[in-house]
């Protein structure tokens, strides 16, 4: 797998911005301000913290990313794409190039592991020999090869987040998006997913993580994008979760 992840990555340039938004704002019907005036570039390859408290904007970000949402105002590029003159049926294309895991992992009970991951390629129409081969690969990856036919219910915490983020990975995506990935789970265990993060990271996946664990932003010491109220209030490079003087 991790072969597959990096020829696909040398295809882009790696200083290539892979999101983009300029001047966005974002105001919903009811007068709310969600977003006001962000322009911000990640380049391909970059692992960027997203952070600020509840209703500062960062759930409006992420839905923007994945064209959940169109901003009132203001351009949004994507994996080379304009999400502004982006078609309805194009939509789904541009999905399978960003990976997306959330805080409750949103497994299916009634399937495995295998089953989970499987699936997010059958629906898609994927042959069954690439699915053969790339399952595997993939749990193999996040450690989870001995645990391939358990079903979630049969996983703890953070044995389902790494199913969460095999499946997050069946089409390659040079995205990934994690939304509060550590939110359910002990020190510990939470570790263990930045660590895999990092893995994915370093194969040349851009990691987008929205957080509010203090400890992991502060310890990492990556780029951090501070949202307060709407407004984009830091940017910086080799950051902690809260500006120091």
């Amino acid at each position: 797998m991790t072969s597959l992840l990096r020829r696909s990555r040398r295809q882009q340039p790696v200083d290539a911005p892979v999101i983009s938004l300029t001047d966005v704002w974002m105001t919903y019907p009811n007068g709310k301000v969600a977003l006001a005036d962000i322009s911000v570039e990640i380049p391909s390859a970059d692992f960027v913290f997203l952070v600020g408290p509840s209703g500062a904007g960062k759930s409006t970000f992420i839905r923007l990313l994945i064209r959940e949402q169109l901003p009132t105002s203001g351009r949004v590029r994507v994996a080379g794409r304009d999400l502004l003159r982006m078609r309805r049926g194009q939509v789904p294309d541009l999905r399978r190039r960003i990976g997306i895991v959330f805080q409750d992992f949103r497994l299916l009970p009634s399937k495995t592991v295998y089953e989970n991951v499987a699936f997010a390629l059958e629906v898609t129409g994927a042959p069954r020999p690439m699915v053969r081969e790339r399952v595997p690969m993939l749990l193999n990856l996040v450690g989870l090869h001995e645990h391939a036919h358990h079903l979630p219910t049969q996983l703890s915490g953070g044995e389902q987040q790494r199913a969460a983020i095999a499946r997050a990975l069946v089409h390659d995506p040079p995205i990934l998006i994690a939304d509060e990935p550590t939110g359910n789970l002990d020190p510990v265990t939470s570790w263990d997913i930045i660590q895999l993060l990092i893995q994915i990271n370093q194969l040349g996946t851009t990691v987008l993580m929205a957080t509010h664990n203090q400890e992991i932003v502060n310890a990492m010491r990556r780029r951090v994008l501070a949202l307060e109220n709407g407004h984009l209030v830091r940017d910086e490079a080799v950051a902690s979760y809260e500006r120091r003087y």
